[in-house]
């Protein structure tokens, strides 16, 4: 059981979305959006930390009547919501973009160049639109890449078959590039499928934190991170208050403060948000 004192002395609370604040559908439940409007009223503000595009989150920020800047890319990005004024953005250098296009084609593999607001592909690569895992995101047809290099957050790359990903993630980690972090997986949802990713190093879920907490003139000990993938364990290394759902994989609920008893499809949100209202009425 997490101390009342600690719980009255939150001031931020900052949601991982897929798993963990929104249900399978995609809907945020209804006695979270309840609590959130309560705990308002106590100055406790909150924001999202996601692997989704800024643009796909929009709606759920609007569901909460959230006016704080929200982490999307997984750290890449901290822009201000309702305002679009960016706190913070990290792009790849635009030589390392460049080599991962002409690699992509080279293996007959499948490359988008995430940027904020939307996913970028040519008619070569229009078959990324239905193979990428990007919840709710704007996919845009390009003629070309040339244009679009310089703004990019983070790249994919797919295909059916493993080697090729493997030999492109190769020829993209050190020393053929450098200050990349990348990561090349079997997909969670469709086992014939391989996927590689890259965004500029020292870019995670975790910095991303800091960085708003700072810009919110919040201390990482008055903040509370709620999780449930392994790309949340970042923000549960920073010092704030570490709430798992039950739904969480091992690693997370290992790490956490709290596991709720209720998973992301029963608002273990709410769980959570209620003892943070109870502690402050008290």
């Amino acid at each position: 059981m997490i101390r009342k004192d600690l719980l009255k002395n939150i001031r931020l609370i900052v949601f991982d979305l897929d798993g963990t604040l929104l249900t399978s559908d995609n809907r945020i439940g209804s006695e979270s959006i309840r609590l959130v409007n309560e705990l308002r009223k106590y100055n406790v503000r909150f924001s999202f930390a996601t692997g989704r595009l800024h643009s796909a989150i929009i709606e759920h920020a609007e569901t909460l009547s959230l006016k704080t800047p929200l982490i999307s890319l997984d750290g890449s990005l901290i822009k201000n919501y309702p305002e679009d004024n960016i706190i913070f953005e990290s792009y790849i250098p635009a030589k390392y973009v460049k080599k991962a296009i002409a690699l992509a084609d080279k293996l007959l593999l499948k490359i988008a160049l995430c940027h904020g607001d939307a996913i970028y592909y040519t008619e070569h690569n229009s078959s990324i639109e239905i193979l990428l895992d990007k919840f709710g995101a704007k996919f845009e047809e390009i003629k070309q890449y040339g244009d679009y290099v310089d703004k990019t957050l983070e790249l994919v790359v797919s295909g059916e078959y493993k080697d090729p990903i493997k030999y492109l993630a190769n020829k993209m980690a050190f020393p053929y590039t450098f200050g990349l972090s990348t990561s090349y997986y079997k997909s969670h949802r469709r086992g014939d499928i391989y996927y590689f990713e890259a965004r500029k190093q020292g870019v995670n879920k975790g910095t991303g934190l800091k960085k708003l907490a700072s810009h919110l003139g919040i201390k990482i000990s008055e903040t509370a991170v709620m999780g449930d993938w392994y790309n949340d364990r970042h923000m549960f290394d920073t010092g704030a208050l570490k709430i798992a759902v039950a739904n969480a994989v091992p690693e997370i609920k290992h790490h956490a403060d709290l596991i709720t008893k209720k998973t992301n499809d029963e608002d273990a949100a709410a769980e959570f948000l209620q003892m943070v209202l109870q502690a402050k009425k008290n």
